[in-house]
């Protein structure tokens, strides 16, 4: 792949600044600086949603016929560099990401049309039911029940750590169909409203004090059948093809942002003039998570002409994942060094988009340790590190 911008990107790169100079009000920026989660707050994602909604850049990577701009591999990478750059907020992936792919291969072109528009214009946000209690990492363990009523499944079990189901109106979730053979073999993957009569939402809060993640209760939903992606008992396919594409990268561009933070925050000398990018160890350690990132930008990168050829991201999205937490975890212990005493008060309501009150310390440190104890779970959501090593071992390595 030639890595050098042709004029055409060059000048759409140019378009992309001119558009988020433009664009990105302080409101925006400051949701994102103080955001100290892997997830955005919804109300700053839902406005930056709908901002690029009517731009028609929403989605970079959905093809043009269900509604992407129709972007080449390198402009959805300066579009994601160039958001990163300019502090723009992160997206919810489970709708974009996640869920659209799975509808666009597997969904019935009643179910495209239906839920792919309301998944562009942020109508429905989406949240994923997979994890459940007891289960782990082992996701063909999973026991939620949907048992066949006539056109109806009925739900009966429990969901976990389920991001941002207080506000989801929508899940994608793995159920039980069927008990008997491989577990594997009878998982069904299913679409449903949040609304339905029995569901319930418990928040489970972080030590950070961020409300992200929930567990959810199902007693007795009724689903209909027609909500099914994929054939009744397959949904291991569907949810296999799911993860690929959740692991399948796009943080690049915002680590690289984090490790230039990082390196600011390092110049600043303190009372006695030193400063810790002098220190050479510290230095070190910065200098090997800058080639750590040129590496996961380059299996970005892979994955991205894959998708562009019509393939799909196969073991690779597993090598990337895996990479990409182990230098997300690293970037944020490096800041929480940084930020020394002023990463220890624990200030969660400053870290509201809205908040007016001052911080205890410099802004640069106040999400430091909120995204330190956030990150550590980054080696296990979407598949734990393990997990992810097993499959390259067998695809990759023929172990």
């Amino acid at each position: 792949m030639n890595l050098q911008l042709s004029p055409a990107d060059a000048r759409f790169r140019d378009e992309v600044r001119s558009f988020l100079e433009s664009t990105l009000d302080d409101g925006l920026r400051r949701g994102a600086d103080r955001c100290g989660s892997v997830f955005q707050d919804y109300a700053t994602n839902i406005r930056w949603h709908r901002i690029l909604h009517r731009k028609g850049w929403i989605a970079p990577s959905w093809p043009e016929r269900f509604g992407g701009p129709g972007w080449s591999v390198v402009q959805r990478y300066i579009f994601q560099a160039e958001c990163a750059s300019a502090g723009a907020p992160a997206l919810a992936p489970m709708g974009l990401g996640m869920c659209g792919p799975v509808l666009m291969g597997y969904g019935t072109t009643e179910q495209q049309s239906t839920y792919l528009p309301r998944i562009l214009s942020g109508e429905d946000y989406w949240c994923q039911g997979y994890s459940e209690p007891g289960s782990g990492s082992d996701l063909a363990s999973l026991g939620l029940r949907a048992a066949r009523d006539g056109d109806d499944y009925i739900l009966n079990g429990t969901k976990i750590w389920t991001t941002h189901a207080q506000h989801a109106n929508r899940m994608f979730l793995l159920v039980r169909t069927a008990t008997s053979g491989r577990p594997q073999a009878g998982i069904s993957f299913l679409l449903l409203d949040m609304d339905t009569p029995g569901i319930s939402v418990e928040p489970i809060i972080f030590s950070s004090g961020d409300h992200e993640v929930n567990t959810v209760f199902f007693e007795s939903v009724r689903v209909p059948v027609t909500n099914r992606v994929g054939e009744e008992n397959d949904g291991w396919t569907v949810a296999k093809y799911l993860l690929e594409f959740e692991r399948g990268g796009g943080g690049a561009a915002r680590l690289e942002a984090l490790l230039a933070r990082i390196r600011r925050m390092a110049a600043a000398t303190d009372a006695s003039g030193s400063a810790l990018l002098n220190e050479p160890d510290f230095r070190r350690r910065l200098d090997a998570a800058a080639i750590n990132l040129d590496a996961v930008r380059m299996s970005e990168f892979r994955i991205l002409s894959a998708l562009s050829q019509g393939g799909n991201p196969g073991p690779a999205s597993s090598i990337l994942k895996t990479s990409t937490a182990a230098l997300n975890q690293h970037l944020t212990e490096l800041a929480l060094e940084v930020a020394g005493i002023w990463a220890l008060p624990h200030q969660p309501e400053a870290r509201e988009p809205t908040a007016t009150a001052t911080p205890v310390g410099p802004e640069a440190a106040l999400t430091a340790t909120a995204r330190y104890l956030n990150t550590r779970a980054v080696s296990i959501a979407g598949g734990t590190d393990e997990v992810q090593r097993n499959i390259v071992a067998k695809l990759v390595l023929g172990l």
